[in-house]
This record gives C-alpha cells, structure tokens and sequence, in this order.
C-alpha cells in the first residue's frame, strides 16, 4: 500500500491539504496517510520547525504533500528557527534539487488574469527551479554591523554538479512534451551565471534533439507576460525560479491555481520517484480559516504526486479533468471569480470537484 507523509502546516496550508485529501481518496481508496506536524505547527506544538518524528516519516514515507509554511507568531525568532527554515531544511535533507511548476491556462482564467485573453492564448509552460543551492543556502548569510553602519550579505554560490543534475532535469522534461528549453540567467553580470550558461551548454550536446535558447532574466520576465507561449520548458536557478513561477500565475489566473512538485534521484518503495508535492501559493494568513482558499494548487499537485511518484497517470488525468469541468461549469473561488458573491468556499469547490469525478467514472 502507497504510504504518503502529509504536511499540512501553516496559515491555508492545512485547509488546501485537506481538500486535496479529499479529492486523492476519491481517485483512490489504497493510500495511507500519516499526519505530521511541520513549520508553525511543529513550533505551536513546543517542538523544532521540523520535527524528527516528521522527518522519520517523511523518510519511510514514498511521497509527501505539503501546504504551506509561515506564521507571524513566529516572526521575532532567529531565521533558522522560523517556520520557512522547515521548508529549506526537508529540500535540503532528502537532497530535492529539482523543482518543477509547471503553468498553463485554466479554464476561465481569462476572467480574472491581468493579460490580454490574445496573450494567454497557447500558454502552456514548465519552469524547472533548481532548489538546493544559490542565495538561500550559500555561506556567508548574516546581518552585522561595520563601522557603525549595518550591513547584510547573502552569497550566491553554485558548482557545475548542481547545475548540470538540474538542466538534464529540464532537458529530459523538454523532450517529453515540445522540445523547446529556454535557459535562464544574467550571465552580462554574474559569475554563477557565466559558469550556469557554460553547463547548459555543455550539457545541450547531449540533447541535440531540444532546440536550446538562452535568456537574460530581465528579458525573460517581460516575456513570460507578453508571449508566455513562446515557452515551453524554462530552468533556471534558485531566486529566479522562484520569482519567474509566482510571475507565471497570471497565466493561471491566481497564484493558488500553481502545483509544484520537487525531486532528487530517490526512488520509493512504489518504484517511482521520492518527492515533494506543493501548492505554491503560501501561508497566505489574511484568508486563513475563513473557508476562501483556492485548493486547485494542492489538488493539482497532489494529481502529480499520483503520476510521478506512483505511476498513476490516469488519476492524474482524472483530477485534472475534474478541476477543469467544474472551473468550465463557472465554480471558482473568490480569488478566481470576478463576481465575489458568486464565488464559492473552498469546501464547496471540493464538493464540486469530487462529484465531477464520480459523474465521470459513472459514464
């Protein structure tokens, strides 16, 4: 029987999960879940951020769901004792270097996006984050004062191992969908950057069947919305990815919309791949508790889940499908509704949701 380790944490996070729960048992009935304590909650519970009881489950666990971490309670702590350390301390433990999120037009996006329905036309794209490295984890990182004046400084740091492991990540994703990979850097003025472009390119020889193009950025970033379907697969490192794939949610229509799913090269016990799937979309604190939240994210991660960690590609397809049908149908959140009185609560999407998925197993 699959074993998923389920993190709820912080703010909206355990409400999106349990709506994803929801959705999962309704596709299928073989899985176990373990509820573990992570971020704020781990913290509220008078333990680390990350607990060792959720590490050790986590570790015989094939897959995790997550929700999200972050809570103001916790705000005057030292960093590496916040909730966020939770999170960069589980990528950095099972080694999960490979972030991918991916964007693409929902159904009634064009309702509520920012771009021009001309522009999300098509738009249907992957950015590849490369996870384990760069500002968030290089050393030095500290806040000091010089000379009476306060300084802070954050080093950016890669080698051409955690480069090239997360560029054939990309290039093998390109050639299952349009061969296409833009690479992403600032290589007109950081170092990392030159040596990242150097990798990619070394690696590239290897994948003379992906048409390759190299993007600054800046440049990149006013692409993605005013062309995003010349995209088809973007990697790039760790602070860019992050920023470029919040800035891919207007495609979506709303930041609660985006999954992601983070990889390493553990195998589980299923065969398939260890990783950890997400919504992107944050603690989100000001709508926590009030029913509102956007669950399609964690719903759409937790399809992934199924087709990357346990080989289940159609109950993948089957969730997609759903969450789809019913956005077709006019049922959206507040954050997806142009008309906030019409707009529904998170369990009701749910509701909608898994009735969309019995009508259809019943035809």
């Amino acid at each position: 029987m699959p074993h998923i380790a389920v993190l709820g944490g912080d703010g909206i996070g355990p409400e999106v999960t349990r709506a994803a729960l929801t959705v999962l048992r309704a596709v299928r009935d073989d899985i176990a879940f373990e509820h573990c304590l992570f971020g704020g909650a781990g913290l509220a519970a008078g333990l680390p951020a990350f607990p060792e009881s959720t590490r050790v489950a986590c570790e015989r666990a094939d897959a995790v769901l997550f929700g999200a971490v972050g809570d103001a309670r916790f705000d005057t702590l030292p960093p590496s004792e916040r909730p966020e350390s939770a999170l960069l301390a589980i990528r950095r433990h099972f080694e999960l270097y490979a972030n991918v999120r991916p964007a693409r037009v929902l159904p009634g996006a064009q309702r509520v996006s920012p771009l021009r329905p001309e522009v999300l036309a098509g738009a249907d794209l992957v950015v590849v984050r490369e996870l384990a490295g760069g500002l968030y984890y290089g050393e030095p990182k500290a806040r000091y004062a010089r000379d009476g004046v306060r300084a802070a400084v954050d080093t950016l740091a890669y080698d051409e191992r955690e480069i090239e492991r997360v560029v054939r990540v990309a290039f093998d994703l390109a050639r299952t969908r349009r061969r296409r990979l833009t690479s992403v850097d600032k290589s007109n003025v950081l170092e990392t950057s030159r040596l990242w472009r150097a990798v990619v390119c070394e690696v590239a020889a290897s994948y003379p069947d992906v048409a390759l193009e190299h993007l600054l950025v800046d440049t990149a970033a006013m692409h993605l919305v005013c062309r995003p379907s010349r995209f088809d697969v973007m990697v790039t490192e760790n602070t860019f990815g992050d920023i470029l794939s919040d800035e891919a949610a207007a495609i979506a229509g709303s930041i609660g919309a985006l999954p992601s799913a983070s990889f390493g090269d553990a195998r589980n016990s299923c065969g398939g791949r260890f990783g950890l799937y997400e919504p992107i979309a944050g603690s989100a604190p000001d709508i926590a508790g009030k029913n509102r939240a956007n669950p399609i994210g964690a719903m759409l991660s937790a399809g992934m889940l199924l087709e990357a960690s346990l080989a289940d590609v159609d109950g993948n397809r089957r969730i997609v499908d759903a969450v789809e049908h019913v956005l077709e149908a006019g049922i959206a959140t507040p954050d997806m509704d142009p008309s906030p009185e019409r707009a529904v609560s998170t369990t009701e999407f749910t509701e909608h949701v898994v009735n969309a998925l019995v009508s259809v197993a019943a035809c």
